[in-house]
């Protein structure tokens, strides 16, 4: 707890204002120009409310930060303006003028008169960096013919002493079979020493990766809202019938995959299909066809 106090014998020259937004700054910069002690609180580490996750601002299109910095550099410099973050109003007791402003700060749990805004704390943060202990898995002999154990060798070796290297090994297991196999999958939990459970975690959690033979082209439909109300349903009935396949399928020559996603990013081009990494925008059932003859 902390106490902020008016002066006991009399009025006095400090102003508490509450709020760290945009508008908070100025009445704090304002005041503090008129001659006023100003107290700037906010329940949030720092200050700068809402405009500091903003790009833009409405209906200027102003950038936001653009507007917010100077303010920042201003409340940082002015001897007469004190912030305090991490803390909330308890009570306020007395009389305009003439009052006593009760605070809870919550634990920063760094000595902020020490701090140079380095960030090595977060790097060293003992509870940010905890590392994960796995329960002991079974260890199971991994059967992988020499062939395929030299291609998955070749990418270890890529990545090889490099921290978190996990991530890429599977892009890079993915994209040499265009799928991720059981077998090199278990190979390289041995070799990197990660647990199974957390390589498939992460096989698993990624749309770019598959656990079965992927068709060499990618097809997906965009179902998205604007897609959707623009016929995108259609579309996607209509590369399924001309592939035979449903979406999640390949078809049996394993020249096409099907898939559907919620956003490509292009809603201006509704509806919108993507082939690999080409775009199709304002796509009719009659391009279907012709989309397709591109790839055969």
């Amino acid at each position: 707890m902390s106490h902020i106090a008016s002066g006991k014998n009399g009025k006095v020259g400090a102003v508490l204002v509450v709020g760290g937004g945009i508008g908070g700054m100025q009445a704090a910069l304002d005041l503090a120009e008129s001659g006023f002690k100003v107290y700037l609180l906010d329940n949030k580490p720092s200050i700068g409310g809402v405009m500091s996750q903003l790009d833009k601002t409405f209906p200027t299109n102003d950038c936001a930060m653009c507007t917010m910095a100077p303010r920042l550099v201003e409340i940082g410099r002015h001897k007469d303006i004190e912030v305090i973050t991490l803390a909330d109003v308890e009570r306020v007791e007395g009389n305009p003028g003439r009052f006593q402003v009760t605070l809870k700060k919550r634990p920063r749990f760094v000595r902020e008169d020490k701090c140079t805004g380095c960030g090595q704390c977060m790097t060293d943060c003992p509870v940010r960096n905890q590392i994960y202990v796995f329960p002991e898995e079974e260890k199971v002999e991994v059967t992988i013919s020499s062939e395929d154990r030299g291609k998955v060798d070749g990418i270890l070796h890529r990545y090889s002493g490099r921290r978190g290297a996990l991530l890429p090994v599977l892009e890079s297991v993915n994209g040499a079979y265009g799928y991720l196999p059981e077998e090199a999958l278990r190979y390289c939990s041995q070799e990197l020493d990660v647990p199974l459970s957390l390589v498939y975690r992460l096989a698993t959690f990624y749309n770019a990766f598959s656990l079965v033979p992927r068709g060499r082209h990618t097809i997906r439909v965009c179902l998205g809202t604007a897609c959707y109300v623009k016929g995108g349903k259609r579309i996607l009935e209509a590369f399924e019938r001309r592939l035979s396949i449903t979406a999640g399928n390949s078809t049996e020559d394993m020249k096409f995959a099907l898939e559907t996603v919620n956003c490509l990013g292009c809603c201006g081009q509704s509806p919108v299909v993507s082939v690999d990494d080409d775009i199709y925008g304002y796509m009719t059932l009659r391009m279907v066809p012709e989309t397709l003859d591109r790839y055969e």
